[in-house]
């Protein structure tokens, strides 16, 4: 037999009627709690990086003029007059011995002379003859530093600026002497070698070997 369909059954559960009052055939079940909702967490936000602080700028360096109006550097203190008095009684006392052990070794060596300023001037005067090609023998090639004959004249017109008012007659005029000569030939070395370059710019390239070019292997 066929089944009769169950009766559909309506329970009212509202607890008030529409006046607020409270029914008398209210559920007296108590009433759920509402489900809290799910909030989802904030996204963790990113820190923000610390400002990076500007690297302070450099202090500008302090440069003092001299007596003279030229820049000072930064120089080592110069020694006390006691310590140079020290070190000189040193030297002369280690270079005597040097003697000693020099002559002792090459009997009939007489004691080399004292430096003087003479010397000094001649010294750097055959230093720039030599830069120039002078001593070359007979019959070779002059080697010449035009560089260095350079240098050893600048260091003779430094001597001559730095000693002036310092002295005797004899000493000034062997220093402007030396001078006076190793510019000049300074100055003829130099139009010698622009006209050798010249000469050869002129002439041109050297021409080819006969049978044009080898190669040596």
């Amino acid at each position: 037999m066929p089944e009769k369909p169950l009766p559909f059954v309506i329970t009212d559960r509202r607890k008030f009627n529409p006046d607020g009052e409270a029914r008398p055939d209210a559920d007296p079940s108590p009433a759920r709690e509402p489900r809290p909702e799910t909030v989802a967490a904030p996204a963790p936000v990113a820190e923000m990086p610390a400002p990076v602080e500007a690297a302070p700028e450099p202090e500008p360096i302090a440069i003092e003029a001299g007596a003279d109006g030229a820049p000072e550097t930064d120089l080592p203190p110069a020694p006390t007059a006691e310590q140079m008095e020290q070190s000189r009684v040193a030297y002369e006392a280690t270079a005597e011995r040097l003697d000693i052990a020099v002559r002792a070794a090459n009997p009939g060596m007489e004691h080399p002379p004292a430096m003087t300023f003479e010397q000094l001037v001649q010294s750097i005067y055959m230093q720039a003859i030599l830069q120039l090609g002078g001593g070359t023998q007979q019959g070779q090639q002059p080697q010449v530093d035009i560089l260095g004959a350079r240098q050893s004249i600048d260091m003779l017109g430094v001597l001559d600026d730095k000693t002036k008012g310092n002295l005797s007659a004899s000493e000034q005029a062997l220093l402007s002497s030396a001078l006076f000569e190793i510019r000049l030939a300074f100055l003829e070395i130099t139009q010698a070698l622009a006209r050798s370059a010249q000469q050869r710019a002129a002439q041109g390239p050297p021409p080819p070997a006969p049978g044009g070019p080898r190669i040596v292997r």
